[in-house]
Parts: C-alpha cells; structure tokens; sequence
C-alpha cells in the first residue's frame, strides 16, 4: 500500500454518467479516493451513503471524493441510481489503479482464500502526493474521519 508522501498514481477511469476522470487534472485540490469492494454489499452501501451525506461539507472544504471498485459502469449506475448516492464512482475494470494504490490483496473467509480489494482510503494533497493513508478501514464513522483529515 502506497505511503504519506509518495507521489499520488495518475490514471484515467471511466465514471458513472459517461465521463472520465484523470486525477493529474485535478491537481490544485484535494482529493478523496476510497476503494471498496463490491457495489450494493452491505458495507460498500453505508460507506457510499455516508460519504454522500457529507458531499456537501467536502465539496465546501474543496475537496474533490470518487469511490473507486473493479465495477462496471452500468453496475456503478445501478448502485447510484438504487441508492440515490451523490458520489462520482469510478470504474477499475482491469484492476491496475487498485495494484498500483496496493489495495489488491489476498483476503481470507470462512477459510478461503481469494484476490480481492481491500477497503482503503487514501486523501490525496493538492501537489498530488498521499498526505494520509486509511488501511484495511471500518465503515463506522470513516467518511467523518476523512472529512476531518480533509479539513486539517
């Protein structure tokens, strides 16, 4: 997983609605990238219903935030559309912005082992370096956390 102060991964990725979003053209701003697993599971719905609860305290604090899984687009649409989210959610469909992030490890449950994204979030600085790193993240209270961080 990357560290504070390492040079944020650039990349293009295709987003629910159409569009695309390359995190260089963002630069200037802060920048919430939260990767989760699956769309319409229980704790990827909370953590994508909590940090569209706060899009507007980001949006003031002029922080820019995108959820990010190996989900299509459509399935992103579906997700947004059943729970009326307000997070732009980017599609990672090959899976290489999730290795280079390092957010694609082996996992473990009920005894199996598996591939898969770990839920983590990184806050990225306006010179486009990581400024702070959520590993391995509990859904409970996390959006309120980054906010704060964001803030800082």
């Amino acid at each position: 997983m990357l560290e504070i102060g390492t040079p944020a991964p650039d990349f293009t990725l295709p987003r629910d609605g159409g569009e695309t979003v390359t995190l260089s053209d963002l630069r200037g701003q802060k920048v919430v990238l939260y990767f989760y697993p699956k769309d319409n599971t229980p704790g990827c719905t909370t953590e994508a219903l909590d940090f569209t609860a706060l899009k507007d305290e980001f949006a003031a604090a002029g922080v820019a935030v995108f959820g990010i899984s190996k989900d299509s687009v459509k399935k992103h649409e579906n997700f947004c559309a059943k729970h009326d989210l307000g997070i732009p959610l980017l599609s990672d469909a090959e899976g290489t912005v999730c290795e280079d992030y390092g957010v694609w490890q082996e996992k473990k449950n009920y005894g199996k082992t598996y591939m898969g994204i770990v839920r983590a979030t990184f806050l990225i600085a306006e010179d486009g370096t990581i400024a702070q790193v959520w590993p391995k993240v509990k859904v409970a209270g996390h959006a309120a956390e980054v906010l704060e961080a964001a803030k800082a």
